[in-house]
């Protein structure tokens, strides 16, 4: 019994590590393709090509002096990235492993409390802070996470009918001969642009508009607490890149296609941020409850109907 809880805690601890270092290597991996969409060169003097630039980042930023503030809430504004970060992490726990790690039978719901709870989280360190723009870019922050978690139920709601579990494992089973992207093609895209507003990205970066709210809900952020929102963000990133793969693009499967498909999701992600202009906030709330909302309803509708006519 002890060996068994000693291999999970180190297979857990193992995860934790490559997640981080897949967070290093995505930033730098985005700045070089933001610098080759804007025809420059991005990082290129640390290491060879620039392959040391997110350690020297991740040192420079934790080396940086704290920001104390006079009349801030200071617990909340200290702790909120720490648990933003510790979160962001403990959602990696459901990735279906063959082996030593704990495999969910609830996985699905799993992710859906941890995304809910990150909502707390953005709110805390918008408001602790005690400064306008980042109240304002946590509000924002706020209620776009809340639309584009309905729209994501609903989507998910459409593979989870064709499989009928929770298990992440299962989609790995069902999708042996025919990826779910190809059955459930109108809302894989729906699903990809939700993941966009969920993970606060490019065009949906509205808790962070430079142009209107300085930086947003991280404002008064500085050093390390601004070094783990901005891991947390990253992770999450790869987090919904892997969701995606899960979903739509044949499970979880032991071989370098996997992460093949994981890095290709990810760079879209980046790919994105370099060629789309930030959209309407109010247009941002329109697209969610006036054309994801129908189309995944109608689509969940669909296919409950299918589900027990072929049964």
């Amino acid at each position: 019994m002890f060996f068994e809880s000693f291999n999970v805690i180190f297979g857990l601890l193992i995860m934790v590590i490559g997640v981080l270092i897949g967070v290093a290597f995505l930033t730098l991996l985005e700045r070089k393709i933001l610098g080759y969409i804007q025809i420059r060169k991005g990082p290129n003097k640390m290491g060879i090509l620039g392959i040391l630039q997110p350690f020297s980042d991740g040192i420079k930023l934790f080396s940086k002096e704290q920001v104390y503030l006079n009349y801030s809430n200071y617990m909340y504004y200290y702790y909120s990235p720490v648990f933003g970060f510790f979160l962001s992490l403990i959602i990696w726990t459901l990735i279906p492993y063959y082996f030593n790690l704990i495999m969910f039978n609830l996985g699905i719901l799993f992710f859906f409390c941890c995304m809910s709870v990150g909502v707390y989280i953005l709110l805390m360190a918008g408001w602790s802070s005690n400064s306008n723009y980042s109240m304002l870019g946590g509000l924002r922050a706020v209620a776009q996470t809340i639309s584009y978690e309905v729209s994501l139920a609903l989507i998910l709601g459409s593979s989870l009918i064709l499989i009928m579990d929770f298990n992440l494992m299962s989609l790995n089973l069902y999708q042996q001969n025919i990826w779910f992207i190809f059955l459930l093609m109108p809302l894989s895209m729906c699903m990809f642009s939700s993941m966009l507003a969920e993970t606060n990205r490019t065009p949906f970066d509205f808790a962070e508009g430079e142009s209107e709210l300085v930086s947003g809900f991280n404002i008064e952020y500085s050093s390390g607490g601004f070094a783990l929102i901005f891991l947390a963000e990253y992770s999450s990133i790869l987090m919904m890149s892997m969701m995606f793969v899960l979903l739509y693009l044949g499970g979880y499967s032991l071989d370098l296609m996997f992460y093949l498909k994981l890095s290709l999701i990810s760079f879209l992600f980046i790919w994105v941020r370099g060629t789309l202009p930030r959209y309407r906030y109010d247009k941002l709330m329109y697209l969610c409850w006036k054309v994801y909302l129908p189309i995944s309803l109608n689509m969940l509708v669909l296919y409950m109907g299918l589900k027990m006519f072929f049964n």
